[in-house]
C-alpha cells in the first residue's frame, strides 16, 4: 500500500488517494477465492472444488474483486490515514474506484474527516459567583419527615368517612353506553384519594363515603385517554368501599434514630442530615462554578468543528439515555411513546447539550496543548485501577479494552479543569446576596485557596465525551466497508 496523493477538499474534509501494488491485490484475490470458493459452482467440477484460474475464466476476472477488497480494505485505509499524519473522527468515508486490475493493482479514492483546528480566548483568571451554602433547620426536618413517611405504617380506621389523604380499599367496575369495558374491572384495588391515579372526578367521588357503602361514580374519559374506544365518552363505575385507612407516623425521637439509621440520638442523625445537606449543596455549588467558567471558553472558541462531532456525541446522549431506561425496565421505544414523542424530536432535546459537551472537551484539549500539559504513570495506574473498581473488573481487562493514550487524554484534560479552576476568581455569594443583585460583593477568592472537589468530576464527563468526540482512525476504518461493499 502506499498513500499516493493528500488533497485537502475543504476545512476538515480531505481525500486520500491510495493504491494497492498488484502482488497484494492478488494475495487478497487468492484469501477470497480460499473463504468464498467454496460457494462458487462451475460445470465439470464438484461444488467449491473448481480452481481459481476456472472460475475466473467462467464468471471473469474480477469475481472475487469485491471479496479482496473488502478483505484488505480496512487495513489499507487506516496505514494510509496514519502515513498522512492526518488526525481523523468517526464519519462517513465517501468511496471512488479509480481503477482496478489483478494486474496492476487498486487506485481508490476517499474522504475522510479531520479533527478541527481551533483557537480559543483566555483561560486563565476568569470570573465567576461562587455561591455559599448552608443547611437550613427546615431542610434537616424536611429530611427527617421523608425519612417518616418511609418508616409509616397504614392502620385501617372505622370511625369516619373517606377524606382526602386516606387510602381506600375498593372494588369497582365500569361501564360506558351500559356496557362493561375491558380493563374497567378490580377487586380490592387500594387507591390514595388524592394522588390523582385514576381519571379526573375519580377519587373526589369517594370522598364522603363510609365503609360497607355502594355507589356509582360518573366521569368522563379525557379525549386524550390512551384506549381510543373510551376517549372522550361519559362512564359509570359501581363502587363498593371496603377500608379505609390511614398513614402513620413514628414519633421522630432518639428511638426513631436508632431504628432508621446508625445513631444512637436523634441529635447525631440532624448532624449526619444536616452534613449530608451540606456536601449536596457545595457539590452543586462546584458544579455551578464550573458551568459558567465552562460557559466563558466554550464562548471564546474560533473554528469550524464538524458536524461529526455533534452528532456522535449526540448519539451517545441518547444511547446512555436509553440505557439508564433500561435500568428502570422500560425502553427507549416506549419512553417515546408514553411521552407522544417521536425520535427526531426526542434527539433534539440533546443538541445543546452534545454541542456544549464536544466544545467544551475541544477547549480543554486546546489548553492541554497550550501548557504541554501529560499524565504520569502513577496517574495512569490509579486512573486504571479507578475504572476497574467501577465497572467491577480485573484492571488488565480495562487495560486491554482502553488504549494507555486515551487515559492519558482524560488525565490531561482533568489537569486542564483543575488549571481553570485554581486560576479563577470567584466572588462568593451567600443565598441572600442571590437574591439582591445590586449588593456588594462579599469576598473575593481563587480556587487555590480553596479547592473543591468538581475536578474530578468533570474529568469523569469529559471521559464520557471523549468517546464520541475523539475518535481516530481506528474507528474512522469501520464506517468505509459498507461503501466498499456497495461499489
Amino acid at each position: 500500500m502506499s498513500l499516493k496523493e493528500t488533497k485537502k477538499l475543504e476545512t476538515n474534509k480531505y481525500s486520500l488517494e491510495i493504491t494497492v501494488d498488484g502482488e497484494k491485490f492478488r494475495e487478497a484475490i487468492k484469501e477470497a477465492y480460499k473463504k468464498n470458493g467454496k460457494k462458487i459452482n462451475v460445470p465439470g467440477f464438484r461444488k467449491g472444488k473448481a480452481p481459481l484460474h476456472m472460475i475466473e475464466t467462467y464468471y471473469g476476472v474480477e469475481v472475487f474483486y469485491e471479496d479482496a477488497m473488502n478483505l484488505i480494505y480496512n487495513d489499507v485505509v487506516e496505514e494510509a490515514i496514519k502515513e498522512s499524519g492526518l488526525k481523523t473522527i468517526e464519519d462517513k468515508m465517501d468511496f471512488e474506484l479509480v481503477s482496478i486490475s489483478k494486474e496492476d493493482g487498486v487506485d481508490f479514492k476517499v474522504s475522510v474527516t479531520t479533527y478541527p483546528e481551533i483557537e480559543i480566548g483566555k483561560y486563565k483568571g476568569l470570573k465567576a459567583n461562587k455561591p455559599v451554602v448552608e443547611a437550613k433547620a427546615a431542610e434537616v426536618n424536611a429530611e427527617l419527615d421523608q425519612m417518616a413517611d418511609r418508616n409509616s405504617r397504614m392502620v385501617s380506621i372505622e370511625d369516619r368517612a373517606a377524606k382526602k389523604g386516606d387510602t381506600v380499599v375498593i372494588d369497582y367496575e365500569g361501564f360506558a353506553d351500559g356496557k362493561a369495558f375491558d380493563g374497567g374491572k378490580a377487586e380490592a384495588q387500594s387507591l390514595e384519594l388524592g394522588s390523582n391515579t385514576f381519571i379526573p372526578g375519580f377519587e373526589d367521588q369517594i370522598i364522603g363515603k363510609n365503609i360497607g357503602d355502594n355507589f356509582d361514580i360518573n366521569v368522563t374519559f379525557p379525549e386524550e385517554y390512551g384506549a381510543k374506544e373510551l376517549a372522550g365518552k361519559d362512564a359509570t363505575f359501581k363502587i363498593k368501599l371496603h377500608e379505609i385507612k390511614v398513614k402513620e407516623l413514628p414519633a421522630i425521637d432518639d428511638e426513631f434514630a436508632k431504628d432508621v439509621s446508625e445513631f444512637d440520638t436523634l441529635k447525631d442523625l440532624k448532624a449526619d442530615i444536616k452534613k449530608k445537606i451540606l456536601d449536596r449543596k457545595q457539590r452543586a455549588a462546584d458544579e455551578a462554578v464550573e458551568n459558567e467558567l465552562v460557559g466563558q471558553i466554550v464562548d471564546s472558541i474560533k473554528g469550524e468543528i464538524p458536524e461529526a462531532m455533534f452528532e456522535s456525541r449526540l448519539n451517545a446522549c441518547v444511547e446512555d439515555f436509553a440505557y439508564r431506561l433500561q435500568s428502570q425496565g422500560m425502553n427507549l421505544d416506549l419512553y417515546l411513546k408514553y411521552t407522544n414523542s417521536s425520535i427526531e424530536d426526542f434527539r433534539k432535546t440533546f443538541r445543546p447539550q452534545a454541542e456544549m459537551q464536544v466544545k467544551y472537551r475541544l477547549a480543554l484539549e486546546k489548553i492541554v496543548e497550550l501548557e504541554k500539559i501529560t499524565a504520569d504513570e502513577k496517574a495512569i495506574e490509579e486512573h486504571y485501577e479507578e475504572l476497574a473498581k467501577t465497572y467491577g473488573v480485573e484492571a488488565d481487562k480495562v487495560k486491554a479494552a482502553i488504549p494507555q493514550s486515551e487515559i492519558e487524554k482524560d488525565i490531561a484534560v482533568g489537569k486542564a479543569v483543575d488549571l481553570i479552576k485554581e486560576s479563577a476568581v470567584l466572588t462568593e455569594k451567600s443565598e441572600a446576596d442571590e437574591k439582591k443583585p445590586a449588593a456588594k460583593k462579599t469576598a473575593e477568592k481563587t480556587v487555590a485557596e480553596k479547592k473543591t472537589s468538581t475536578a474530578k468530576k468533570s474529568t469523569t464527563k469529559t471521559t464520557a465525551a471523549k468517546s464520541t468526540a475523539a475518535k481516530t482512525t481506528t474507528t474512522a476504518k469501520k464506517t468505509t466497508t459498507k461503501k466498499t461493499e456497495n461499489k
